[in-house]
């Protein structure tokens, strides 16, 4: 993902130290492709050529749900609609290759598809596809399969660790 404004100042002051981060996620649900069979969206990123569900960091005076509506418009020219909040929790850190190190709490979003067709939208991915939620590409991490699984139960309340 690009890295937004704001963290590059953070990084000139304070340097490759752990920052805390907030990131979203979106699961974006499609019912209409094939009756009677839920898809999903993926998108295949371009630093590391794995699936991954869209994804971003919330801005300064924005607000999560604002985010992801935003990244998954920007990364899959697709509309969505957030519907609710499905996961909340404290990602393990990460050291990115130039040393930079953060954690997130993420906050994963199910969200409703509105329009659009699935495309790549900018630099941060190489594919987008609509993946039917019991044929989801192999090798996905457990991390991500927690999230997918978060929002496609049938409840409202939201997941967090604690």
């Amino acid at each position: 993902m690009a890295t937004p404004g704001y963290i590059v100042e953070l990084r000139r002051a304070y340097g490759q130290g752990r920052l805390l981060l907030p990131g979203v996620s979106g699961v974006v649900v499609r019912d209409d492709l094939i009756p009677g069979r839920s898809h999903i969206l993926l998108v295949r990123r371009s630093d590391s050529g794995k699936w991954s569900l869209p994804a971003g960091i919330v801005e300064p005076d924005e607000q999560p749900a604002t985010t992801i509506v935003r990244e998954l418009h920007e990364e899959t020219r697709v509309h969505a609609r957030a519907d609710r909040l499905a996961l909340l929790t404290t990602d393990p850190e990460l050291t990115y290759p130039n040393g930079d190190r953060c954690q997130y709490i993420s906050m994963t979003f199910r969200c409703s598809y509105l329009e659009g067709e699935a495309q790549v939208g900018d630099e941060e991915s190489t594919e987008v596809a609509w993946f039917a939620t019991d044929q989801l590409p192999p090798g996905l991490p457990a991390l991500l399969r927690r999230r997918i699984a978060s929002a496609l139960a049938d409840h409202e309340a939201c997941v967090f660790d604690s």
